[in-house]
């Protein structure tokens, strides 16, 4: 077998400008490749998410890698993944349903926002702990747990200057830990930050996901059903997001960061 060649794009997700958001790499395949091969992908570009997807009649499947390892869910690769596939794929189409570990995923493009159609994570309040506040440090006000921690705080001032201990969170239960608090700006009703250690993530720029825990919380909590959410890390980022049931609808920008080539040696396509 041949060196095999890959079409790689860097698309920055939640955002409408380059060095802003939450970059994801994109690999659109033709066919799968090892497991290994696709971990090893995602570690050599290090940055929070690698989609990868492949054609499927009508549709995509879409699975995505942290330099940690396969993920379930992940909202920022998926709308930049919607983002290259509509703009350079399918320019025809105004909607991608996607196959994935979460069930079908839905993309529309409606202008330059990308709407995603997630799950709602059930949050299960749980106690807040002395772990917690030495692993943020900080003490929230509350805690719930969904597939992630979720650590509810009274001031955005406070969820702004976190400096959280990666060590201490990595004992903590839960895949990602989000803290957030109302937002201090009325341009938005919340903002959070996102944090991944067990991905070998340290903060996760903008995390899609993680508004599936944050939103239900906000909506329940400020009586309203559409929200405008705001991720507080150094790159920042914003989120469109209202409630449907047991469903997320996420709707943001992107711009497109780079598109380059991966060349694959043959050895490694036989391993």
């Amino acid at each position: 077998m041949q060196e095999l060649t890959l079409k790689q794009y860097v698309v920055d997700a939640f955002t409408d400008r380059v060095f802003a958001g939450n970059p994801a790499a994109i690999c659109v395949l033709e066919r799968w490749l090892p497991d290994d091969l696709m971990l090893d992908i995602a570690r050599e570009n290090n940055l929070s998410e690698t989609a990868f997807t492949v054609k499927n009649d009508d549709a995509y499947e879409l699975r995505w890698f942290t330099p940690g390892g396969e993920i379930d869910l992940c909202g920022h690769a998926t709308l930049a993944s919607a983002y290259v596939l509509l703009n350079f794929y399918e320019k025809g189409w105004d909607r991608i349903n996607f196959s994935t570990q979460s069930g079908t995923l839905s993309v529309d493009k409606n202008g330059e926002l990308y709407e995603l159609n997630f799950p709602v994570y059930s949050l299960k309040p749980v106690p807040v702990t002395e772990v917690m506040s030495l692993a943020l440090g900080a003490r929230p006000r509350e805690a719930y747990m969904g597939r992630d921690l979720l650590c509810v705080f009274d001031n955005a001032s406070v969820v702004k200057e976190l400096k959280p201990d990666m060590e201490t969170m990595k004992a903590l239960d839960g895949l990602l830990l989000h803290a957030t608090a109302v937002s201090d700006s009325g341009e938005f009703d919340c903002i959070s930050r996102s944090f991944a250690p067990k991905l070998n993530v340290v903060e996760d720029p903008v995390c899609g996901s993680g508004h599936c825990h944050i939103i239900p919380y906000w909506c329940d909590k400020l009586g309203k059903l559409q929200l405008t959410a705001y991720q507080a890390s150094a790159r920042g980022g914003t989120l469109y997001c209202r409630k449907d049931g047991d469903r997320i609808l996420m709707a943001g920008k992107a711009a497109l960061y780079s598109m380059a080539e991966i060349h694959i040696p043959a050895d490694s396509l036989n391993a």
